[in-house]
């Protein structure tokens, strides 16, 4: 299933869970890497205004829908797609992991954030090993000298899946440079999903998000940051679900 922008289009890759369960899982066994993304309306608003980001995102091998907007789209475009938020992912990809015997790296976030991380996901997946973590500084170049040893450094880690908490476009634009740096690991971008796991963000409620409402909760919880970000995103939903009428 395509998602158009005015200029841009964006294959969903992924409809379900299961199959992209089976994806990565052939990946891991297999020791090839993967570049995932998880596609939302703010990545289709940085899309349009970021060249580069468009560029990265084009890199990506998996992308899967990660809000409400984009399954309604879907659906008026003929395809039934399932909601696969990052945050919703990162556990069971790491249960995936360690079925396959293969460990995870984490690159985002603090320091102190992916150490709780770390331990929540220990805890919860039995047999599950952090090969490598590592929370860049602030003015992080994805593009930089320093982000290519970051990279070089998860490849000789051995981690079969590196979750990537930098947010849009940084993480995209460096799982897309890992292709040719870090060939054996799976990058999987996942936003807020370590500080979610780790206590240091606070998701919205279940209900929240089941009425399809947890933009609104984001929005209001910070509303100097968030508020200018939803505006956009609504600003561009009208045409996003035109054109995936029109394609159907």
């Amino acid at each position: 299933m395509h998602l158009s922008t005015r200029a841009h289009r964006i294959q969903i890759t992924h409809a379900s869970h299961a199959d992209l369960m089976a994806t990565i899982g052939t990946h891991l066994t297999q020791t090839t890497g993967f570049r995932m993304a998880t596609v939302n309306l703010d990545h289709l608003v940085k899309i349009e205004e970021n060249p580069a980001f468009a560029i990265a995102y084009d890199a990506q091998d998996i992308v899967v829908a990660d809000g409400r907007p984009i399954t309604w789209a879907a659906r008026l475009a003929g395809s039934d797609i399932e909601l696969l938020p990052g945050s919703d992912l990162v556990v069971p990809l790491c249960r995936l992991a360690a079925d396959k015997g293969r460990s995870i790296a984490m690159i985002g976030s603090t320091e102190a954030a992916l150490c709780d991380a770390a331990a929540y996901l220990t805890a919860a997946v039995p047999g599950l090993k952090v090969a490598y973590s590592h929370a860049p500084p602030m003015g992080f170049d994805p593009n930089g000298g320093a982000a290519a040893e970051v990279l070089r450094s998860v490849e000789t880690s051995g981690a079969g899946i590196c979750f990537l908490a930098l947010g849009a476009p940084k993480q995209e634009m460096l799982a897309a440079r890992g292709a040719g740096l870090a060939p054996s690991v799976g990058f999987a971008s996942i936003g807020a999903g370590l500080d979610f796991l780790g206590g240091h963000q606070r998701r919205a409620p279940a209900w929240v998000r089941a009425l399809a409402l947890e933009w609104l909760w984001r929005a209001l919880s910070s509303p100097a940051r968030m508020g200018p970000r939803y505006a956009k995103c609504l600003a561009i939903l009208p045409g996003v679900l035109w054109r995936a009428w029109r394609r159907q």
